[in-house]
């Protein structure tokens, strides 16, 4: 996309903590105008700039993009989540074609990279994220109790908000979200069938803000996602370092832990409200360039 001069689509948060489609040259998502043979792509790597946030070790993501060659500081670009998908999926493969949408999966490694990134934005601006927390978070007896949880649900969504709403500024490309569309429940691609959707870390964050707003009264995977990243910001804001392990293990809530949670396809349909969800930018045959642009990459 980037040597056809196609930009991606573009999740981002608005001032009403909204999220809306918009366009994304791919030099923006990579975070850098070299060209691609400049550029080095490492999966499966440690973002090095996020770890002097943590205590302990903060793992991999999925994607760093680095300047190939530089040895500075200045070489680490952008870490990138991948999450491929399949439109559509199997809660809404029997709606009409324009109601299509692939399903999307956050692990708990997508999260705490997020809320690393989201800080390291507004590091210089720490003592505002601390008064926007401090009120809910600082006052926390047992960040294990579900009942404590529940009971200040509405102010850890009330703090999260203001912090969205006073940082929206500074979101970021985050989430790589390839799309390839099948003919409906059939494996057959359809004519257009690749697309590239990105989602800011704001606005990755909306969604399981949103799900925790209102709702089931019990603490699910929405609003565990929620209270973790209010205390991992608060804490970040408050000693400039978190042990993110420990808040994560503490903050399991009896739920599994190897998903932070899923948005089905008739909930990314909101989120992904543009034409290109329903007619993917690139045609099917694209599909041999892609697989040799992977091998190369790989192999450089």
């Amino acid at each position: 996309m980037r040597d056809q001069g196609l930009s991606a689509v573009y999740l981002t948060l608005r001032d009403d903590l909204t999220v809306r489609a918009e366009e994304l040259p791919i030099s923006d998502l990579f975070n850098t105008d070299r060209p691609n043979d400049q550029l080095r792509f490492d999966f499966e790597t440690r973002y090095e700039p996020y770890q002097p946030y943590a205590l302990d070790d903060i793992g991999g993501i999925d994607l760093v993009v680095k300047h190939q060659g530089d040895n500075t500081d200045a070489r680490w670009r952008r870490p990138l989540e991948v999450k491929l998908t399949v439109v559509p999926d199997n809660t809404t493969c029997d709606r009409a074609e324009v109601d299509w949408s692939p399903e999307l999966v956050i692990r708990p490694p997508s999260t705490k990279y997020c809320a690393l990134g989201l800080y390291d934005a507004c590091r210089l601006r720490r003592a505002e994220i601390r008064d926007i927390f401090q009120d809910v978070c600082g006052n926390f007896q047992l960040w294990n109790s579900l009942h404590e949880v529940r009971d200040k649900r509405a102010d850890l969504i009330a703090a999260l908000n203001g912090f969205q709403r006073q940082f929206r500024d500074a979101q970021r490309p985050f989430l790589i979200q390839p799309i390839w569309k099948t003919e409906g429940k059939s494996p057959s691609l359809s004519a257009n069938a690749f697309d590239l959707f990105v989602w800011s870390d704001f606005a990755l964050c909306r969604t399981f803000i949103d799900k925790s707003t209102g709702g089931v009264a019990d603490v699910d995977r929405y609003m565990r996602a929620s209270a973790r990243l209010a205390r991992v910001l608060y804490v970040l804001s408050t000693q400039e370092r978190a042990n993110l392990t420990t808040i994560y293990t503490e903050m399991a809530y009896g739920l599994q832990t190897d998903k932070e949670f899923s948005l089905p396809g008739q909930a990314t349909r909101a989120y992904l409200n543009t034409p290109r969800r329903v007619t993917p930018i690139l045609p099917k045959e694209v599909v041999a360039s892609i697989v040799e642009w992977r091998r190369k990459v790989t192999e450089s």
